[in-house]
């Protein structure tokens, strides 16, 4: 793993354990997966998933196949650059580490993939 993904997964822990959220280890247990068990989700899946508004985490890759037609927010650990180019077209993406900040408690996240 490397070295900003191990800072990531541990920071995931420790807000967990400091808000008792849940959702935080639970994409801490998932990233800390091998790369080819890491979720992988098309922008195609993030539209037919999601409503206008909604906050979803993937905790893997965003890749671009399909398109979206209504406003999201993604956080993901890595987007294909036609990805994020889709949805910041319509919503916004963002790292993890930012929704991390942006929202501490997880209220009114779901993950995808």
């Amino acid at each position: 793993m490397n070295e900003k993904l191990t800072q990531l997964v541990l920071s995931l822990k420790q807000l967990s354990n400091d808000q008792e959220v849940r959702i935080w280890h639970r994409i801490a247990k998932d990233l800390g997966k091998s790369t080819r068990q890491r979720r992988e989700v098309n922008v195609s899946r993030i539209n037919s998933n999601t409503k206008d508004g909604d906050t979803i985490i993937v905790p893997g890759k965003v890749l671009s196949l399909g398109e979206l037609d209504h406003k999201v927010n993604v956080a993901a650990w890595s987007f294909s650059q036609a990805a994020m180019e889709k949805i910041n077209s319509k919503g916004k993406t963002m790292k993890i580490e930012d929704l991390m900040k942006e929202n501490p408690k997880g209220s009114k996240v779901r993950i995808i993939g």
